[in-house]
C-alpha cells in the first residue's frame, strides 16, 4: 500500500477509536520504497540529496511520529497500532513502548530469531546477548498520540534488502547495522510479500500482539 494511503487508513482508524466506534486495532501493511522523517529527524541523516532520491523514485515524507529517519520497502512488515492508552487507567507511554518491544521479541522467538532490547535505545535488536560486533537492529519503533490514542508503530525487517538502508543513518544511530529475519536465519536475499517467510512473520506478529491487546481487532 502506498505510504500516504496507509496514513489515511490510520487517520480513519484513529478517529473511530477516539469516538469509541471501534476497539484497539493493529494494521499490518507493506509499503513501496519510501523514507519517512519523524519529529526528531535531522537533515544530516539523509545520505542522498533530493535529486538523488527523486532519481531513485524515493519519496521522502515528514510524519507525526517520534524518532528520526527510517526506510520502508516491500518485505518489511509495518505495524500501525491504534490503541487507547487511557482505556486501562493512567496512560504510560514508556510502558506502551516496552510492550511493543516485548511483543516483537515474542514474535521473533516464534520465528527462531533470538532478539533483545538495548538499554537506552527504543526498538528491537537481534541476538540473545550483547556481542562485540555492532548492535544489529531488526525492528524500529516510533509512535504518535492523539488524545492518548496511538498511531504509527513499528517496522520489522523480514525479507527486505537491508542494504537499501545505506541511503540514511537509520534512526540517527551511527553505530548499528540493520538486519532482517531472513538475514538472521541465513535465508538468502530479499523475498516478496507472498513468500513463506513473509506469511509466517505476519502470523507470528499478529498472534503476539493479539495476546497482548485482546480483544483487539487484528487486520
Amino acid at each position: 500500500m502506498p505510504y500516504r494511503d496507509g496514513l489515511a487508513l490510520q487517520e480513519e482508524a484513529v478517529a473511530k477509536r477516539r469516538a469509541g466506534a471501534t476497539g484497539d486495532r493493529l494494521l499490518l501493511l507493506e509499503h513501496p520504497p519510501v523514507i519517512t522523517l519523524g519529529r526528531n529527524a535531522r537533515e544530516e541523516n539523509l545520505l542522498l540529496g533530493p535529486a538523488e532520491r527523486q532519481a531513485q523514485g524515493l519519496e521522502t515524507i515528514a510524519v507525526a511520529r517520534g524518532g528520526d529517519v527510517t526506510y520502508h520497502a516491500p518485505g518489511q512488515l509495518v505495524g500501525y497500532l491504534v490503541v487507547d492508552l487511557a482505556a486501562g487507567g493512567k496512560p504510560d507511554v514508556s510502558l506502551f513502548l516496552r510492550g511493543i518491544e516485548s511483543a516483537l521479541i515474542r514474535a521473533l522467538a516464534a520465528l527462531q530469531v533470538p532478539a533483545r532490547r538495548v538499554p537506552g535505545r527504543t526498538g528491537v535488536f537481534a541476538g540473545a546477548r550483547p556481542e562485540a560486533s555492532p548492535d544489529r537492529k531488526i525492528a524500529s519503533i516510533g509512535i504518535g498520540l492523539r488524545g492518548w490514542v496511538s498511531w504509527h508503530g513499528f517496522a520489522l525487517n523480514v525479507d527486505n534488502d537491508v542494504a537499501a538502508f545505506d541511503c540514511i543513518v537509520p534512526c540517527g544511530l551511527q553505530d548499528i547495522e540493520m538486519t532482517s529475519v531472513a538475514r538472521e536465519l541465513s535465508a538468502g536475499g530479499p523475498g516478496s510479500p507472498a513468500s513463506p517467510l513473509g506469511s509466517r512473520a505476519r502470523r507470528a506478529v499478529a498472534q503476539a500482539f493479539s495476546s497482548w491487546f485482546a480483544p483487539a481487532a487484528v487486520l
